[in-house]
């Protein structure tokens, strides 16, 4: 039996170790040195391989190494194979630690400080109480309600909006598309944390920006599909956003020529609110491996059809 790695190899080498000291009976294969295709059971990838069927003809499981699997083309993908998201307890840290840092950044207005920086410039502005201002995430699954609880120390007017309700303690909840009206003209600080599906594709988009308060910003946390640049754009020159935090974009990495680069209301990161670490993703994983060969759900697998 063993299990094929189609990842950073870098990492793979850490993975590779700990399997041979925890589950010496799982031989740990690094793409693209497969051997006997015939043996593997089991794969956990960024991106599966193509013809997965043929090139695998007995996998048990696909297990992504992600939070999202909408990098995975989940149609081509044969239909009884489980598909299982990374529960990485390393990646609900790094998210939560990015949210308090962009939130944080955009409600102390470090976007602003920063310009003044540049240009030397010494003034003071008013300061906000965190009490008056009102943060929004898009998402509830695991990480956004993770973030939610990080962020309530801060004292922030925190609320949460999703497909289906929620009751979250301290948290004001929105749900359905009737309700996402009245959960975006109460954020001052919006934090999308939404799977990227086929109905959430391009919504962060004019029509969004516009129901916002005038002078809110925007955190894309999520995935670069969700988020409509040119209207990003038009919505900050117009000054209906002050600002935006973004880790994720259409294209990566971004062009040299890419007007996001130099804007000055724009802090952009390369994607790396939260990578998964081998040294805590490792259990997570023999962990859903374990429970296929007894016969159990896997944890975190997936809804092939709503793609989360």
């Amino acid at each position: 039996m063993a299990l094929l790695y189609k990842a950073d190899p870098q990492r793979g080498q850490l993975w590779q170790q700990m399997f041979a000291l925890h589950a010496p009976d799982i031989e740990f294969r690094q793409w693209p040195d497969i051997g006997n295709p015939a043996d593997i059971q089991y794969l956990a990838a960024w991106q599966a391989p193509d013809d997965l069927a043929t090139l695998l003809p007995n996998l048990k499981a696909l297990f992504a190494i992600s939070a999202g699997v909408d990098q995975l083309n989940l149609p081509s993908l044969p239909a009884h194979l489980p598909v299982a998201r990374m529960l990485d307890p390393g990646i609900t840290q790094g998210m939560c630690e990015y949210a308090s840092f962009a939130v944080l950044s955009l409600h102390r207005d470090m976007l602003r400080y920063r310009q003044q920086q540049q240009t030397g410039t010494w003034q003071a502005h008013a300061l906000t109480p965190a009490s008056q201002r009102r943060v929004g995430i898009m998402g509830l699954g695991q990480q956004g309600c993770a973030i939610l609880e990080s962020l309530k120390p801060f004292g922030f007017q925190l609320s949460g909006w999703a497909r289906s309700a929620h009751g979250l303690a301290g948290v004001r909840s929105f749900h359905g598309q009737d309700q996402l009206p009245a959960f975006l003209a109460q954020c001052d600080i919006l934090i999308c944390l939404l799977p990227l599906t086929e109905q959430t594709q391009g919504i962060l988009a004019h029509e969004v920006f516009a129901q916002l308060p005038r002078g809110a910003a925007l955190i894309n946390m999520g995935r670069g599909g969700h988020l409509v640049e040119p209207d990003l754009l038009e919505a900050l020159d117009s000054g209906q956003l002050s600002g935006a935090v973004l880790d994720v974009l259409q294209e990566e990495p971004a062009k040299g020529e890419h007007p996001f680069w130099h804007h000055p209301q724009i802090l952009l990161t390369p994607h790396i609110a939260a990578m998964t670490q081998p040294e805590s993703a490792f259990t997570v994983l023999l962990e859903n491996i374990r429970r296929h060969q007894r016969g159990e759900t896997l944890l975190g697998q997936i809804d092939r059809q709503s793609g989360y």
